[in-house]
Parts: structure tokens; C-alpha cells; sequence
């Protein structure tokens, strides 16, 4: 009888322990949404760019390719992934599934690092690009359609900014932790590092529930807080043509990634040729004083973007490409190349952070925000994968300083398109809203 009680109390403890435990997960569930967005988007950026500029150097320095082969194969998977880049935004707007095309894409972006490390050789290394670039092509705008599922209107530019914070920091991460495993192992042992932290992006992808996704705000309908019968259906794909603001984005999008895409692997290479026993670890401290800089001016750019504007901060990113580009003539020096490296951090910092909430602004309730990320990413894609190609070609004909200068011309059209014809897309009456709701609070408080 007292073993019953005892059992019966015992079972009766065990019963509430489980109900508490229960009662924390589900708290932790709910306040978890932005740190598995930290989370996500910090190891994806260790997954991604694990592979980045470390294979072209790998390939130049450790296996011998010519600038022409890799400018050949990055050119051509370049094309694959623009051809498919506007569709999977499109899609992307439609289907609910935004978990599952992360997952998918960083999955592929495993398989193709093992390729990669098994079989560096041209055609294999072409499938495993043309692999990275289609699962790339999903990737990005699928993080920002979730990221607009579960944040507010009036908290997307902390959100975004901080999402752009926490990708660098992973860029920095990695870009440590394969420098030392390519001086201490080889080159190619850091691509094994892909498959471990893409595990690491779908557990913190997976800690999103789907339901905590609102599918309107994920592709900018504008229409979240009506009932069904009243939204607006989506705009059609002719919005892409018709809206001017984002036309001249795309343009300016074009010639910045023409100029910028080239840069950090040449500066890479040369680095490499001087120094082949440590050219990982060499391209490593390229990216981490870049990504030392993007972290911060992400963070700034998210707390300053609604009150200072997208148009001037974004000015700044298109003034300091061409000067990046004409300074690396200068000298060869390591320590002059990664300094000039800070450039890049201020450039390409401000564009990654800004680029999403610009698109956001630009497609706010036409349903259609993920379709105009694909074609956004589609001309850039466009300038990144003829670039490759064409520095290439130049750098085999003329040397390094002829292709460099090249890259800044086409940075100061972009500053130029930017500057001239590129107008203030932040909504302003939202702004003046806020304003007045600070005004208030301030006043209250005193």
C-alpha cells in the first residue's frame, strides 16, 4: 500500500516535472524566433563561404588552373544560376515552404563541397559550381522571405541589419578557422568544414515553427492585417519593368558586382603567388579585415536606415568600390592589399544589409518582394559571372593592375547611375509616424 502511495506520488511528481518542462520549451519556443535567426544565418555563413574565394585560390595555387579555365568555369555556372534566379524568386513568393528550400539549398551546397574535395577536376568542379550557384540562387532571398514572415514592418530594418551582423561574424568565424586548417592540413581540407555547418543552419532552421511564418508579410503583400476576402491579389510580373526605382537598383546592382565580385580573388591570387604556402591563410585575413568592418557598419546601417535614409547611406558603399579598386595598383605589399581590404567591408557591408530593405521598400504591398529579389540577384549575378571571365582574361593578357583599374571604371558608372538617378525609397510616413510616437513617449516620460 505505501509502495502504491509512494509510487502514486512519485509518478504524480514526474507528471508536473513534465508538465513544467513542457511549459519552458514552449517559452523558449516562443522567444527563440530571432535567435534561430541569429543562429541561421551566422552558420550559414560559414557553410557558404567555406567554398567562396577559398576554391578559386585553391584551384590557381594547389591544383593549377589557369585564370582562364576558372573564369570559364565560374562564368558558365554563373549563367545557370542567373537563367533560374528570377523563377525561384517567384516561386519562393508562392509556396509556404520557406524552411524547406533552405534546408534543400545549404543540403546541396554540402554535396557540392564533397565533390569538390573528392573530384577537383574540370568537369566535376563545373557540376558542384553549377550546384552552388542554383542552390545559392535560393538561398539568400529564402532567408529574407522568412525573415519578413516573422518580423514587423516598423522592426525589419533592425531585423535585417542584424541578420547582415550575425552573417558576418559567421563570415569571420570561418574565415579563421580555415586559415589555420590550411596551414596546419591543406587547402582542400576546408571544404570538408561545409557538410558540418550546414547541419548546424537546418537545426536553426528548423527551431522556426512554420506556423510562426505569416506568408503575406514573407513575400510584402501589405495586406497581412486584412481579413482574406480583402487582400490584394499579387501584382504581375510585369511590375518588374514597370517600377522605375527598382529598374535603375538593378542597374547600379549590375556594375557593382561586376566591379566588386573579381576583386577579392585577385587580391587573393596575388597574395597566394608570393606566398603559396600560406595562401588560405593569406585569403583568410583579407576576409576577416573586411568582415571586421561589415559587422559594425551592419549593425549601424539597421539602426540608422529609417532615420538617415537608404539613399545616403547607400551612396557611401558606391563612392568606396572605385577607390578600393584604383588603390590596390599601388603596391603589392601583403599589408597594403589587406588593409585596402577595409574598403571592401564599408562597400559591400552597406550593400548587403540595405539591399533587402531597399527591395522591401521599392515591391511594399505588391505581393511580389521575392520576384524582385531574384531579378536583382539576376543582374547581378549577371555583372559577378561576366566579370569573372572577363578579369581573367584580362589579368592573363595585362597583369593584375590593368584588371583592377578596369573594376573601378565600372564601380564609378555605378556610383554615377546611383547618385543621379536612384531616389529615397523609405516611406516617409512611416517615418514622421515614429517620430511622433518618440515625441510622445518623451514627453509622457518627463
Amino acid at each position: 500500500m505505501q509502495n502504491d502511495v509512494g509510487g502514486t506520488k512519485a509518478d504524480g511528481q514526474r507528471f508536473v516535472r513534465g508538465l513544467e518542462i513542457r511549459a519552458i520549451l514552449r517559452t523558449v519556443a516562443m522567444i527563440s524566433i530571432p535567435y534561430a535567426l541569429d543562429a541561421l544565418n551566422f552558420f550559414a555563413a560559414d557553410a557558404r563561404n567555406a567554398l567562396g574565394p577559398f576554391v578559386n585560390v585553391y584551384l590557381v595555387t594547389d591544383r593549377h588552373w589557369s585564370q582562364t579555365e576558372v573564369g570559364i568555369v565560374a562564368t558558365t555556372s554563373g549563367l545557370l544560376g542567373i537563367a533560374l534566379q528570377t523563377p525561384i524568386g517567384a516561386a519562393i513568393d508562392l509556396t509556404p515552404a520557406k524552411r524547406a528550400v533552405i534546408v534543400i539549398s545549404i543540403s546541396a551546397m554540402a554535396a557540392a563541397s564533397l565533390i569538390i574535395f573528392g573530384l577537383p577536376t574540370f568537369w566535376p568542379m563545373a557540376v558542384a559550381f553549377g550546384v552552388l550557384a542554383i542552390a545559392g540562387d535560393a538561398f539568400a532571398p529564402a532567408v529574407a522571405a522568412l525573415t519578413l514572415g516573422v518580423t514587423s514592418k516598423s522592426g525589419l530594418a533592425r531585423r535585417l541589419g542584424r541578420n547582415s551582423a550575425f552573417d558576418h561574424a559567421g563570415n569571420i568565424a570561418i574565415a579563421i578557422v580555415a586559415g589555420a586548417i590550411g596551414y596546419v592540413l591543406s587547402q582542400r581540407a576546408v571544404f570538408l568544414m561545409v557538410p558540418v555547418f550546414a547541419i548546424l543552419t537546418t537545426a536553426a532552421v528548423l527551431n522556426i515553427p512554420a506556423s510562426a511564418i505569416n506568408q503575406e508579410r514573407a513575400r510584402d503583400a501589405g495586406s497581412d492585417d486584412k481579413p482574406a476576402p480583402d487582400r490584394a491579389a499579387a501584382a504581375g510580373y510585369g511590375v518588374l519593368f514597370r517600377t522605375r526605382p527598382l529598374v535603375i537598383f538593378a542597374l547600379c546592382a549590375f556594375f557593382f558586382h561586376f566591379a566588386n565580385a573579381p576583386l577579392l580573388p585577385l587580391v587573393g591570387q596575388k597574395l597566394a603567388l608570393q606566398f603559396p604556402k600560406e595562401a588560405t591563410a593569406m585569403m583568410s585575413f583579407c576576409i576577416v579585415a573586411a568582415q571586421g568592418v561589415m559587422l559594425p557598419i551592419a549593425i549601424l546601417v539597421g539602426r540608422k536606415a529609417d532615420s538617415w535614409g537608404r539613399r545616403p547611406i547607400f551612396l557611401i558603399a558606391f563612392a568606396a568600390l572605385p577607390i578600393r579598386a584604383a588603390l590596390y595598383p599601388l603596391s603589392d605589399n601583403a599589408f597594403w592589399l589587406i588593409a585596402i581590404q577595409l574598403l571592401d567591408g564599408v562597400g559591400a557591408g552597406i550593400y548587403q544589409a540595405l539591399t533587402p530593405l531597399v527591395i522591401a521598400d521599392i515591391m511594399h504591398g505588391t505581393g511580389r518582394y521575392n520576384l524582385a529579389q531574384g531579378a536583382v540577384a539576376t543582374t547581378q549575378g549577371i555583372g559577378a559571372s561576366v566579370s569573372a571571365l572577363a578579369a581573367g582574361v584580362v589579368v592573363d593578357h595585362f597583369g593584375y593592375s590593368v584588371s583592377f583599374l578596369a573594376l573601378g571604371a565600372a564601380a564609378a558608372i555605378a556610383f554615377f547611375v546611383f547618385f543621379v538617378f536612384m531616389p529615397e525609397t523609405r516611406d516617409e510616413d512611416s517615418v514622421a509616424r515614429d517620430r511622433e510616437t518618440l515625441a510622445l513617449e518623451g514627453a509622457a516620460s518627463s
